[in-house]
């Protein structure tokens, strides 16, 4: 579950470009960055709480830096903690808060280990991002490819 380092490091890019789009409904405009980068994993450790092996508890602890254009934006980080198993099938409640130049980001979504991308929910922030939404996206996760794309509302 190395994803979530991935997902910390995306977070930190938050603020590569900005354009502005309308807000469905209303005639004020929701101000959307939206941040492509990629994600260097820098420390990871798995909690095997209870019996030994997958078990409800059990979580995954990563930190790591976004990186846009070979230079370090933001870093981040965060947990994933084993909240359902059935079967083969391992469900875990992550949370992340990545940090850049202007403030945090924070982010929240269920996970199903295996999964070969994960969307987040962009849930708040500080500084420019006290008022922040929207949707933050990674592929490739706990991998030396991993990327993300955040597209965030203000």
């Amino acid at each position: 579950m190395r994803f979530a380092t991935a997902t910390l490091a995306v977070s930190a890019a938050v603020g590569a470009w900005a354009v502005d789009s309308a807000n469905a409904g209303t005639p004020e405009k929701a101000r959307v960055e939206v941040l492509e980068v990629t994600v260097r994993n820098d420390q990871y450790t798995a909690v095997d709480l209870g019996p030994t092996g997958p078990s409800l508890g059990d979580m995954d602890v990563y930190s790591g830096t976004a990186v846009k254009d070979g230079h370090a934006i933001g870093r981040g980080g965060g947990t994933c903690q084993v909240i359902q198993i059935e079967g083969d099938t391992q469900t875990s409640q992550c949370l992340i808060t990545m940090e850049v130049a202007r403030g945090s980001v924070t982010m929240q979504s269920l996970w199903t280990k295996g999964v070969g991308s994960l969307d987040m929910a962009i849930t708040g922030g500080t500084g420019e991002y006290s008022n922040a939404r929207g949707i933050a996206r990674f592929w490739d996760i706990a991998t030396p490819n991993e990327r993300a794309r955040l597209e965030i509302r203000r």
